[in-house]
């Protein structure tokens, strides 16, 4: 029997997931009709939007898109990581590069062996976060731009250049609130409140927390990380920046029974506390976020949610993406590089199959983008089993009963063998978006021990301490956030 064929395709949620799935199926597919159904009944989250490395690379190499314009509608800044007020240390990086596990050749172990306590950097990336510099400065005056960044992106502007693209491609979009009709096959028409039924051959359920089509509808189960990940609850606010620098990076902050983002604007600063109702309440938290930040301009929201994914997110016609398939707090702001992820996955599927998709290529979509859910969860636990920073009862619970799951052996091995890359091949799938360096990051800057400390002979600590020396030197002659901005911004630059 043939796959049915795949030539409209209807998106239910016109946020960022929505949009970002549209556009990446007609970019890849331009034959298909796509539509947006843009529902006031769905809600938007809202927050500025932290990312990762995933997202340039998906609309600048996958998609193709011109950067100019994204820099100039959605006016973004750069992120090369995230700064961890987290652990004994007063601060580690974590950055998008493969510093720890990099071996330079007059080294006799890579870089993770040679990072003590009261290192700062590991390597010329994280060298430019410690002072606060996002780019080299080329010979004339312009950026040296690099791979290992992503972006801060305020999500209304993120939106707005999203739909814009969209409609630049072809893709309608609709205001309509509707309800879903079933069938065998799964979803069989959308009918709004006024005008003609919305029909299609594949449904992307892109409705947020709500699922309206995979969860509500289809009645798919729902695995909750909540032995991994306890927080189940936000505050966010913010303030207008003044005179305050512009971070090339997220700083996550630990708090009494969570965490605290702080997310950078050119004109904001967004600050939001990730916490366990379990353990503080709801005024709490907010007199605690409230009272370490006074800068706080605006009445901080509440934000509820719960961690976990559901069990598929292809089911019959209907494709989960974003938030309608699972969720994670923003500890390692994956929620775009997700949406990423799901997006491109699905329309290599459609290319592949001829727009035809069969059970097998479902099946293998459905357990590809469920290992990418559970290695979010499983790096996510490392962050809060090794936390020692606080002693309160959240963070007591967290490192007595954290669940690692599949980062289980990878964790035995770090602390018998210490930060060796030998068997990172064995320890962690190719698809895995943090790798061995990730691990080694999270591991090494909460000073989790091991068996193995090493101990470099005089000729090699010399070779390493002039490496960290000449990375200060560069960073130091690098730009800074608002520097590059301005570079950019400049009349007659050009765009390779």
């Amino acid at each position: 029997m043939s796959s049915p064929l795949v030539q409209t395709v209807v998106v239910l949620g016109g946020g960022s997931a929505g949009l970002m799935a549209a556009l990446t199926l007609k970019r890849r597919i331009p034959h298909l009709q796509i539509r947006v159904v843009r529902s006031p009944d769905i809600g938007i989250i809202g927050v500025g939007e932290g990312t990762t490395a995933a997202f340039p690379k998906h609309f600048f190499e996958y998609l193709r898109l011109k950067p100019q314009q994204f820099y100039t509608e959605a006016e973004p800044t750069w992120k090369l990581g995230i700064k961890f007020l987290w652990g004994p240390k007063r601060e580690f990086y974590y950055t998008f590069a493969y510093e720890y596990q990099h071996r330079f050749p007059e080294l006799s172990r890579n870089s993770g062996f040679f990072y003590t306590p009261e290192t700062q950097y590991a390597g010329p990336i994280s060298a430019l976060m410690a002072h606060d510099k996002v780019f080299p400065r080329r010979a004339d005056g312009l950026p040296h731009f690099h791979n290992s960044h992503a972006f801060h992106i305020e999500n209304h502007k993120l939106v707005k250049w999203l739909e814009k693209v969209c409609r630049e491609f072809g893709v309608e979009i609709q205001d309509a609130t509707v309800r879903p009709e079933l069938g065998p096959e799964g979803i069989t028409r959308l009918i709004p409140e006024n005008g003609p039924p919305i029909v299609g051959d594949l449904y992307v359920d892109a409705s947020g927390f709500r699922s309206e089509l995979l969860g509500r509808a289809l009645d798919e189960p729902f695995m909750s990380y909540t032995d991994a990940l306890f927080c189940d609850r936000a505050i966010i606010g913010g303030w207008s920046r003044t005179d305050e620098p512009i971070h090339p990076y997220t700083i996550a902050e630990t708090m009494d029974a969570g965490w605290c983002w702080q997310i950078e604007h050119e004109s904001w600063i967004n600050r939001g506390y990730v916490y366990c109702s379990n353990f503080i309440s709801d005024d709490a938290a907010r007199e605690e976020l409230v009272r370490k930040n006074p800068k706080i301009s605006n009445e901080p929201r509440l934000v509820k949610f719960r961690s976990g994914r559901y069990q598929r997110f292809w089911v019959k016609n209907v494709v989960g993406i974003g938030n309608s398939a699972g969720f994670v707090e923003p500890l390692e702001a994956t929620a775009l590089q997700v949406i990423c992820v799901e997006a491109s996955t699905l329309a290599d599927s459609l290319v592949d199959s001829l727009c035809a998709p069969n059970p097998s290529l479902i099946k293998l979509y459905n357990d590809y983008n469920v290992q990418a859910w559970d290695d979010i969860r499983d790096f996510l636990a490392v962050h809060y089993k090794f936390n020692t920073r606080l002693d309160t009862p959240f963070w007591r619970a967290c490192r007595s009963d954290t669940q690692l799951h599949n980062a289980e052996f990878l964790v035995e091995f770090y602390r018998e063998n210490g930060p060796s890359v030998v068997a990172g091949a064995q320890l962690l799938h190719q698809s895995n978006s943090f790798g061995m360096d990730g691990y080694l990051a999270m591991l090494i800057g909460q000073c989790v021990p091991h068996a193995k400390p090493y101990s470099p002979a005089p000729q090699e600590q010399k070779i390493w301490h002039e490496r960290l020396n000449t990375w200060a030197v560069e960073a130091r002659r690098a730009m800074d956030v608002k520097q590059a901005l301005e570079a950019i911004r400049r009349p007659g630059m050009k765009w390779g």
